[in-house]
């Protein structure tokens, strides 16, 4: 039997307008791509333009909206997620904000993290999901940061957060990485003990060990179904086996590419340029700017190879995505049983959908969210998750 699910709108919100030639002249869409090639004007346009199909996906139903921090490149253009939350807060009703998330290592303090999610919190009614990130190895060489710090600080950092949301302050914290006298939050965030917290990785063996220790649900982005599959076996093992309880499908989430027309040629036609486009301009970063020396352990290394190499190799390859499943591309009955096989097969209750594609105009994605909304939600079964961070002995394990 299919198990309940939430639908999240995973938005990247990326630049549109990056050259065919971007990699021959400029390496990468991150980090070195210059940004004469952002014109202001046009961005104007198309924040709001990107603004309105989250406040739209609100009113049609999705249960949450997924916002994100990336830094100097096209591919994500949300160098502060909290902003773009605070805005969606006032303007949105019923669906979470999930920022997925705030690199909170890439700070130096860490509590403007711990104040801003909270004033979220209380201002959108208790409805912020705090997505906690070490952010790709792109971020380091963008914030000139020390890629081999890059975990101790995101530990201690969360430690920090934590205690300032659930502790009475004002208290003293003297730790390895971040020093405060005082550390004493206004205001205290409305969700107790604290807005539920989620871990989006790649699958890092350390990340997935340290989320399923907090119980923390654990968001996997553009992983091939085989690499999620085992990546979420793991997190369940270790659950079990260190720390006692049962991880459901409430503390696992899948991201896909949706695309819906009126037949599957069409869909495939339509959104062939769009997925290309994300694969060859939005994700082009060099290996070494990915993973820096020091960013990641040797075999969390190895799995992040293997899930690039998935598929023979091809990666983002979009006839290959198409083939296995992966893109839920096609008419709205193949994208609802694809989705539905997927979820099951990975054991996921969310799924988050990237209804925006690359440089897909404005119109067609509205058109795709209404779509998806009219002929594709009903028919799934939906659920209303507790993912209040209460701890590993939330789920016991059945005797």
């Amino acid at each position: 039997m299919t198990h309940p699910m939430e639908i999240f709108f995973f938005h990247l919100m990326p630049w549109p307008r990056m050259p065919a030639d971007l990699t021959e002249k400029y390496r990468s869409s991150w980090v070195v791509l210059p940004n004469e090639l952002y014109d202001p004007e046009f961005g104007h346009q198309l924040y709001n333009d990107y603004l309105d199909q989250l406040e739209y996906a609100d009113q049609i139903g999705f249960d949450a909206l997924c916002v994100n921090e990336h830094h100097q490149n096209g591919y994500g253009l949300m160098p502060s997620p909290n902003i773009m939350a605070g805005m969606l807060a006032r303007r949105t009703k019923q669906a979470r904000i999930a920022i997925l998330g705030n690199g909170i290592n890439l700070r130096e303090n860490p509590l403007r993290v711990a104040e801003e999610v909270a004033m979220l919190d209380v201002v959108s009614g208790g409805r912020v999901i705090s997505g906690f990130v070490r952010g790709i190895g792109a971020e380091y060489f963008s914030l000139n940061l020390d890629p081999s710090q890059s975990r101790a600080r995101f530990h201690e950092a969360h430690d920090l957060i934590i205690k300032a949301w659930t502790h009475p302050g004002p208290f003293e914290w003297d730790g390895e990485h971040y020093h405060f006298r005082y550390v004493n939050v206004w205001p205290r965030p409305l969700q107790q003990p604290h807005p539920p917290i989620f871990s989006p990785s790649q699958g890092s063996t350390e990340t997935i060990r340290w989320a399923a220790r907090h119980g923390y649900p654990y968001i996997c982005t553009y992983t091939p179904i085989d690499q999620l599959v085992e990546y979420y076996g793991l997190y369940k093992q270790i659950a079990a086996e260190e720390y006692g309880y049962e991880a459901g499908p409430e503390k696992f989430g899948w991201t896909s590419m949706v695309y819906i027309a009126d037949d599957e040629k069409t869909a495939i036609e339509e959104a062939r340029p769009h997925m290309e486009y994300f694969a060859k301009r939005c994700f082009a970063l060099p290996p070494q700017m990915l993973v820096p020396p020091g960013y990641t352990s040797k075999e969390s290394f190895r799995r992040m190879v293997e899930a690039q190499s998935s598929g023979g190799g091809r990666g983002f390859d979009y006839d290959n995505m198409i083939a296995t499943g992966q893109a839920l591309i096609g008419t709205a009955e193949q994208v609802g049983e694809r989705l539905v096989r997927n979820m099951e097969r990975a054991g996921t209750g969310i799924f988050m959908g990237a209804f925006q594609i690359g440089d897909m105009p404005h119109a067609r994605v509205m058109d795709n969210l209404e779509r998806f909304a009219k002929d594709v939600m009903p028919h799934l079964p939906r659920a209303r998750f507790d993912y209040m961070a209460k701890g590993p002995a939330a789920r016991p394990v059945s005797a």
